[in-house]
């Protein structure tokens, strides 16, 4: 889910940015210090989206750079439980595919892929036994997020699932409504 979170930092100013208009030094310091952030608290900071308040800089002796209190607000990503994402496989292995959700990665474990057998090949495919229905790189697809992990804070694990009624491969979703749109039809 992405939400508008406000923050508050004493951000650093370096001497070689003072002859700078103030806003544009701290703009491009908080740029710096927060896009890309993971935190658990609010997630991926994705941008800053406005500075709301800047106090009066205070200078540090020995240091020379210049302290301003800062309040500020950022755009972040932060996945949730139960949470329905779309995106687009990147990798696939022997264990599962990765997919990217925009922010970050996901990890659907193969027995998560579909609901069916699924065989691995050489060529970085899965197919469904029965189903034949394949995967592969640059496939589009819609998951549900089953788990996240800040053990690594810099890199949250995501944990989807695509073994539900209207998930997986877009394009069969969309074979599977208009095929069930047509039984509808013959009733």
């Amino acid at each position: 889910m992405f939400y508008e979170v406000t923050l508050r930092s004493h951000i650093r100013v370096p001497p070689h940015l003072f002859g700078d208009d103030t806003g544009d030094s701290i703009l491009k310091r908080l740029r710096e210090q927060f896009n890309n952030m993971v935190s658990k608290d609010f997630g991926i900071v994705i941008a800053i989206s406005d500075i709301v308040n800047v106090g009066e800089g205070v200078i540090i002796p020995g240091d020379g750079a210049a302290y301003y209190d800062t309040t500020f607000k950022v755009l972040a990503f932060k996945p949730e439980l139960q949470e329905v994402v779309l995106g687009t496989i990147t990798d696939i292995t022997d264990f599962g595919a990765f997919i990217d959700i925009g922010p970050a990665d996901g990890m659907i474990h193969i027995s998560q892929t579909m609901d069916d057998f699924v065989n691995f090949s050489k060529t970085n495919v899965l197919t469904g036994k029965e189903s034949k229905r394949t995967l592969k790189v640059k496939d589009s697809c819609r998951a549900r997020i089953i788990a996240i992990s800040y053990k690594n804070v810099n890199e949250p694990k995501i944990g989807l699932t695509m073994r539900q009624p209207r998930f997986g491969k877009l394009e069969d979703i969309e074979k599977e409504v208009k095929d069930a749109k047509g039984e509808d039809k013959k009733k």
